[in-house]
């Protein structure tokens, strides 16, 4: 089919490189305008402009697709079909409505929980034992379309957002293919979402990312996870040169007691307000992530630290 592509982070990439792979005709991509990235916040294109880019496929980057002049241009590339994947941006009916055979999103969650911008981090931080991918029609809704293909996978104890993205990404893409083949062939079933059951997967502030201890350590871990590898939770340590900034990234539920904070042991054993939490991987401002024990041989935190 001839289709259009808007997408925007590296989510999106193995859902284009399958459609290309399968032979469908990307008449064009849309992406987020580029943007400040990396520690020297130089001006880069996303990485599905980049991609398209380099592929030589028009890449369209407009601050906004609702003027009239944008949805005539979409129109004017007469498509069979537009499929989103994490665009960054609700789309306005013109542009849903402008392909032959409508428009189709992949979105990272079993709709309809956790509809919204922050899917994958909002199940892990909920505790969801299982999570996957959609591809539902597109309404003028958030992510309330008629869902069209689903894959569910199970979450792992030791998931983070970044595992679980990397685990979805190739799944969607299989389910997106497969879905327009079944769409062209007008073999595709449609589902009405129930409103029972529906979530709302807010965008994740900085505000959550400092790390309370008097939490029960179930709640710790899963934020850790859930906030892994970005924007990372935190908490600070006190040392002889001030304070310094810790992140964890990935941490394991265990039992343990102490005061709120403090380190129980000489593995990065953390009390929490119930429980404990051992953390696995962390990442000292300015420094690379590691492992606990490189981090420990390097940073040392000793059984009575009180971390904040």
């Amino acid at each position: 089919m001839r289709l259009a592509f808007l997408g925007t982070p590296d989510f999106a990439l193995p859902t284009l490189a399958a459609l290309l792979e399968a032979g469908h005709e990307v008449a064009a991509v849309y992406s987020q305008p580029p943007a400040q990235r990396g520690r020297g916040r130089v001006l880069s294109p996303s990485p599905v402009h980049a991609f398209a880019a380099a592929r030589g496929i028009e890449v369209r980057t407009p601050a906004s697709l609702r003027p009239d002049e944008e949805i005539e241009a979409f129109a004017a590339l007469e498509l069979d079909t537009a499929v989103v994947v994490a665009f960054g941006r609700l789309l306005p009916v013109g542009i849903i409505d402008a392909p032959r055979l409508s428009s189709f999103n992949l979105h990272a969650s079993l709709l309809p929980r956790w509809r919204g911008a922050a899917p994958i981090q909002r199940a892990i931080m909920a505790g969801d034992s299982t999570t996957g991918v959609c591809v539902m029609r597109m309404t003028a809704g958030l992510d309330e379309g008629p869902v069209l293909a689903a894959q569910a996978i199970p979450i792992a104890a030791l998931d983070t957002a970044g595992t679980l993205h990397d685990r979805l990404a190739p799944l969607g893409a299989g389910l997106m293919v497969e879905t327009l083949d079944h769409v062209s062939r007008g073999q595709a079933v449609e589902t009405p979402q129930p409103e029972e059951g529906a979530t709302y997967a807010r965008k994740i502030r900085a505000t959550e990312a400092p790390i309370r201890w008097r939490a029960p350590a179930d709640a710790v871990d899963r934020k850790i996870r859930g906030l892994s590898p970005f924007p990372g939770a935190w908490f600070m340590v006190q040392t002889d040169r001030g304070p310094t900034r810790v992140k964890a990234l990935l941490s394991r539920f265990e039992a343990g007691a102490g005061a709120p904070g403090e380190v129980i042991d000489g593995a990065f054993l953390i009390a929490c307000g119930t429980g404990a939490v051992r953390i696995l991987r962390a990442q000292r401002e300015g420094r690379a992530p590691q492992d606990a024990a490189e981090f420990q041989r390097g940073f040392p935190l000793p059984p009575g630290t009180l971390l904040r």
